[in-house]
């Protein structure tokens, strides 16, 4: 890693990326290469061969520091405390990542009249209807990664920067920890998986979210403020996505449908999150890939990693 200070990269719109060695930081930087912006991935990790800046988003100064260095006119924040169950038990560290930073992104972008682009979860829904959650519906988390992430929210929206917030879910890809690479490793080292069938909800391929915040930026739809659900089409278990997983990763394992009682977790988890991307899709203009297609891009590109 090296010091903002000398940071070199052209380009017209300047964005600083949060979080940068992440699943969407990474895809970001990929979907961003060919395009015209500036980017300035940042983030607390470095990863051999990744240009990464370091920062600290919980310390105000080095934020306005680097946002002033860099000139930068968006944020998106893709930094996030994001294991659902170690948040039950380390909820402070969960509250500062979830809530205090992103607040702090938001208020440094007041400052600076830029805008923020931050990423929150389809966790924020209790999840006891079965209808696709709308972005007007009331919010209901059922634990602390929830509400940490709910509480950033309502942080942005206090600091009455311009903000784009994308509620996301089930988040995949070929980069760092994620149940698609769980369940090939699984499905490769064992001979029998249970996996809950009662919960329902979309997985979200990371290069299609990345894509999509490439498209508001680099097509000036900064405008389009407020909070929008985005996850690829479709409605499905986690049984069902493990069994999908298993298919097209070409590996042999009997995978059982259980109740989640049946398998022990600190979180308790929405049982139906599917989101309603209506208001996304019209907004921006766009098509959503179905979440199968999405899934044989990615297995693919895993496979040609190997």
């Amino acid at each position: 890693m090296r010091d903002f200070n000398f940071v070199t990269i052209f380009g017209n719109m300047n964005v600083l990326v949060t979080g940068a060695n992440g699943q969407l930081g990474s895809e970001l930087r990929e979907a961003s290469a060919k395009r015209g912006g500036r980017y300035v991935f940042t983030d607390v990790t470095s990863v051999p061969g990744r240009e990464t800046v370091y920062l600290d988003i919980t310390n105000i100064e080095a934020v306005r520091i680097i946002c002033e260095s860099e000139n930068i006119d968006v944020i998106v924040n893709c930094a996030a405390y994001t294991n659902v169950d170690k948040a039950e038990d380390d909820s402070q560290t969960a509250l500062l990542l979830n809530s205090t930073a992103a607040g702090i992104l938001a208020s440094v972008a007041a400052e600076r009249k830029a805008t923020l682009i931050h990423i929150s979860t389809d966790y924020v829904f209790h999840g006891d209807t079965a209808k696709p959650c709308r972005e007007d519906w009331p919010t209901h988390p059922l634990g602390v990664y929830g509400s940490t992430k709910l509480l950033g929210e309502k942080k942005i929206a206090d600091s009455g920067c311009d903000s784009i917030i994308f509620r996301t879910a089930w988040l995949y890809s070929p980069f760092g920890n994620n149940f698609v690479k769980t369940m090939l490793r699984l499905t490769r080292e064992r001979d029998a998986l249970k996996v809950v069938f009662d919960q329902i909800g979309t997985p979200t391929y990371a290069r299609d979210l990345a894509e999509l915040i490439v498209k508001v930026i680099e097509e000036n739809m900064l405008d389009k403020t407020g909070i929008y659900h985005f996850s690829d089409e479709g409605a499905i278990s986690w049984y069902d996505f493990a069994q999908a997983i298993m298919e097209l990763g070409g590996t042999t394992c009997e995978i059982s449908p259980c109740h989640s009682e049946d398998y022990p977790s600190k979180a308790q988890r929405p049982s139906f999150s599917v989101l309603d991307k209506t208001k996304v899709k019209e907004t921006f203009g766009i098509k959503i890939p179905y979440w199968r297609d999405s899934l044989v891009d990615c297995i693919n590109r895993i496979k040609d990693s190997e």
